[in-house]
């Protein structure tokens, strides 16, 4: 069933009206009652924008694992891991040279809190001490030597049993007491040998150890089957999570140290920010000058159909979480460019049909059809490359295919659905002959090179 045009520009006033709430949030729910607020941008903000954590790590050497790219590129992998379970919008992990990485944590909230999780080693162990319990932060020295917290040694052999690699999985709950503890599970191979250690070292103790300190030292109650276990250790809330970050991260496959460590102030990023809405206001005005002067009346209608364009964009990267940064808005005011140039091949399209004697709406149609094969055969070769730098770029380039994909996936929508509906709407009313002055949009210029080529063809005769 074909909708009237009211419908059709009703719809389009739902779409927008969801859009600007979505963007702009202006009513919160406290409870159920409905309350407004001053209407404003949500969305996320790179560092360049609102500043961050920049940190530099370099990794070292052991006697076990040379600094390589295979090494670096497990280290990047880990630090990666870990960062995303920090909920950081938008971070930037890259390689510097060799045997560095660069973390860019835009927003966050505790840099320290971030440094250690990044920084950490974080290998998990689990070693037979036999009938010697270890107090929590002692530490081995050495494979047989233990240090204990007040200073002094003991004698105690590391035979590793299973480490933080056999697990599959790791999550914080909590005991009968309330107590915050880290839950685990060994792979399958694991699961069998832990259970066959428990059941023949009943009255022994199994510690637990990260990167060389013990964490618990229990004893074994029973034989423990299905690969699962808890650590317990006195822990918060928010060490329990960071621990069981850790683990499910991974151990880093060399030691790292924080080479630099520096804060972004807020003003550099309010700087840019001022710069960069200059930037988009400026092209944005230019583009809609430039339509409404040339296409006049149906220029205007791209005008408030790029505005429900914006709407809709934002909305969606609102939506999606997505994160803001410098070329991020050079992606908007770029996907802008190909919303405008979409209405300029429909408007194109529709001039011809008017120069071949058509009737308005036949003309409209017809131009509207063609245009929209043309659109679509751009958009489609535009989106295979920005879907190609999302897939090998990083950081900041993966925040410029995300924003220009949807961009253009959106000028799509506005070009072909949107603006068709306003146009309908001017068909209805006594405006419609503003659409039908279409045919002589540019043809003055279009025509002063063939009269005074005519001009002098007639004087050689």
């Amino acid at each position: 069933m074909k909708l009237s045009t009211p419908i059709k520009l009703a719809g389009v006033a739902l779409v927008a009206l969801a859009a600007f709430l979505i963007t702009f949030q202006p009513i919160t729910f406290s409870g159920t009652t409905p309350m407004m607020r001053s209407p404003r941008l949500h969305l996320n903000l790179g560092l360049d924008l609102q500043g961050g954590s920049y940190i530099v790590l370099q990794a070292e050497p052991t006697a076990q694992a040379q600094v390589t790219n295979d090494a670096m590129d497990g280290v990047l992998r880990i630090i990666r891991n870990r960062v995303d379970q920090l909920g950081v919008a938008e971070p930037a992990i890259t390689r510097q040279g060799t045997n560095r990485v660069l973390v860019e944590l835009p927003g966050i909230q505790d840099p320290q809190r971030a440094i250690s999780l990044i920084g950490k080693t974080a290998q998990l162990e689990f070693v037979d001490t036999g009938t010697v319990s270890l107090p929590q932060n002692a530490g081995w020295k050495d494979n047989n030597t233990v240090v204990l917290p007040g200073g002094s040694t003991e004698q105690v052999p590391k035979k590793v049993l299973l480490t933080g690699a056999d697990l599959t999985d790791s999550q914080v709950q909590f005991d009968q007491f309330g107590r915050a503890e880290v839950g685990f599970t060994f792979k399958s191979e694991a699961a069998k040998k832990f259970e066959d250690y428990t059941a023949s070292n009943i009255g022994k103790y199994l510690t637990i150890v990260l990167d060389n300190q013990v964490i618990s030292s229990p004893v074994i109650q029973s034989a423990i089957p299905g690969g699962k276990g808890v650590i317990q250790g006195g822990f918060t809330l928010e060490s329990a999570r960071d621990l069981a970050v850790l683990l499910r991260g991974g151990a880093l496959p060399l030691p790292v140290h924080i080479v630099e460590n520096r804060t972004v102030g807020p003003l550099i990023g309010r700087d840019t920010i001022d710069l960069s809405v200059h930037a988009g206001f400026v092209a944005v005005v230019m583009i809609g000058l430039f339509m409404a002067l040339y296409y006049r009346l149906p220029g205007l209608l791209a005008d408030v159909s790029l505005i429900v364009y914006t709407l809709i964009l934002f909305a969606l990267l609102t939506l999606l979480g997505a994160t803001i940064t410098i070329p991020g808005i050079a992606a908007f005011i770029l996907s802008l460019g190909v919303a405008f140039d979409a209405h300029v091949i429909i408007f194109e399209k529709i001039k011809e049909e008017l120069r071949a004697r058509k009737t308005l709406r036949a003309a409209v149609d017809a131009g509207s059809n063609r245009s929209t094969v043309t659109i679509l055969d751009a958009s489609t070769t535009t989106l295979i490359g920005a879907v190609v730098l999302y897939w090998l770029g990083t950081g900041p380039v993966r925040g410029f295919a995300v924003t220009f994909v949807l961009g253009i996936l959106t000028s799509i929508f506005t070009a072909i659905i949107i603006t068709r509906v306003f146009i309908d709407v001017v068909l209805e009313t006594s405006l419609a002959r503003f659409i039908a002055s279409l045919a002589w949009a540019g043809r003055r210029a279009a025509e002063a090179p063939a009269a005074a080529g005519g001009s002098s063809g007639g004087g050689g005769s």
